[in-house]
């Protein structure tokens, strides 16, 4: 890039991959998540400076959670795409860890944007809940209310996700 500023163009080198990750765990899809971040690092360039100075990470973060909820707060949600699902294979499928994470990954985007907000930032990133509301700026109590309220969702759908996987697994032997 010309004109970047100093270390620019070495730290999305080097923290690219995990932002982009970020990004992909708040969206769902590879070429949102893609747009996502570089919307988020062509508003923080001209910034990088002052950025940079602090905690540019975390910036960039909570830049990633907030353009990413008011891109939710646009979009029109009235049609979910879905097709048929395969047919299960024998109960020996190689593949049982991706469905189950396919599985995860559907029911984590299913969540309310905050509570999805949460779940990525404290248990896909590993931050303490005071690092989550200084990000998504809120109280403390406020992440653990709806850190609980997402597990109780996630626990419930993935149960009744699981019980139809072995029950599918069950009919074809």
């Amino acid at each position: 890039m010309t004109g970047a500023a100093p270390g620019f163009e070495e730290f999305v080198a080097a923290r690219g991959p995990r932002l982009l990750r970020i990004a992909w765990l708040l969206t769902g899809d590879a070429h949102q998540a893609e747009d996502l971040l570089q919307t988020v690092l062509a508003k923080v360039w001209p910034k990088w400076r002052r950025i940079a100075a602090g905690h540019p990470e975390a910036y960039i973060r909570k830049a990633l959670v907030h353009t990413h909820a008011s891109w939710w707060q646009r979009r029109w949600r009235g049609e979910v795409p879905c097709g048929e699902m395969p047919d299960r294979v024998a109960a020996s499928d190689p593949f049982g860890d991706v469905d189950l994470e396919m599985t995860l990954g559907a029911v984590v985007r299913r969540l309310p944007p905050r509570q999805r907000a949460v779940v990525v930032l404290r248990y896909f990133e590993d931050l303490s809940v005071e690092q989550t509301a200084a990000t998504l700026g809120c109280r403390p109590g406020t992440v653990k209310s709806q850190a609980a309220k997402a597990l109780r969702t996630l626990q419930a759908e993935l149960g009744a996700a699981g019980a139809a996987m072995r029950a599918g697994a069950g009919r074809e032997r």
